[in-house]
């Protein structure tokens, strides 16, 4: 009975910050409309939100596309760019605000590779991020590419793209409390 209340008292001191944590992870093509239902379910969990991008602004065409994500985010969420860290950015921000949403997981896998991390490098981060993701107090959610529904890429390093996208999309999934996949817009909900 005093656990209860104990509980209780918790929850009402902590509002709802670290109690009812999810961890939901959206995925699927290009252009399916994942930024945008990822970000219609942020709207859904109250107090501070942050954007976690891992984009980085290398040339003119990508330059417009962050501009154009950053005018659809509305204005009270914080900014968060990093291309490479984000295990280290959800310890050091994961507690200053209710929910951080992170865009997108393929781009930060894309960054390693172009930084020359090797396969075991990579899976080791991945590791690293969602331990940090499961001990994060506030609620998560990761948007990702699905790439390994098309054909057999020509090149190595496309096919290690592909295949490593795969092996993280397998270990987010397993970790996430909701799993999305969207095509032409319309979200199929895979678990939770």
């Amino acid at each position: 009975m005093t656990f209860c209340f104990l509980n209780l008292f918790l929850c009402v001191l902590c509002g709802e910050k670290g109690m009812n944590k999810k961890i939901i992870f959206i995925t699927g093509g290009a252009r399916s409309g994942k930024s945008r239902f990822a970000q219609q379910i942020a709207k859904t969990f109250s107090g501070p939100k942050a954007y976690l991008a891992t984009a980085q602004a290398l040339d003119a065409e990508m330059k417009g596309r962050i501009s154009r994500h950053k005018k659809s985010r509305p204005k009270a969420w914080r900014t968060l760019e990093e291309p490479v860290r984000i295990a280290e950015v959800l310890q050091s921000e994961g507690g200053n605000c209710s929910l951080i949403l992170l865009d997108c997981l393929t781009l930060w896998l894309s960054n390693l590779m172009m930084a020359g991390w090797g396969e075991r490098k990579i899976l080791g981060a991945a590791d690293r991020f969602l331990r940090a993701a499961r001990e994060a107090p506030c609620s998560l959610i990761l948007v990702s590419n699905e790439v390994g529904m098309g054909i057999v890429p020509e090149n190595p390093t496309a096919r290690m793209f592909r295949d490593l996208s795969g092996l993280i999309h397998q270990k987010v999934a397993r970790e996430a409390d909701e799993v999305y996949f969207l095509m032409g817009g319309l979200p199929w909900k895979m678990k939770g």
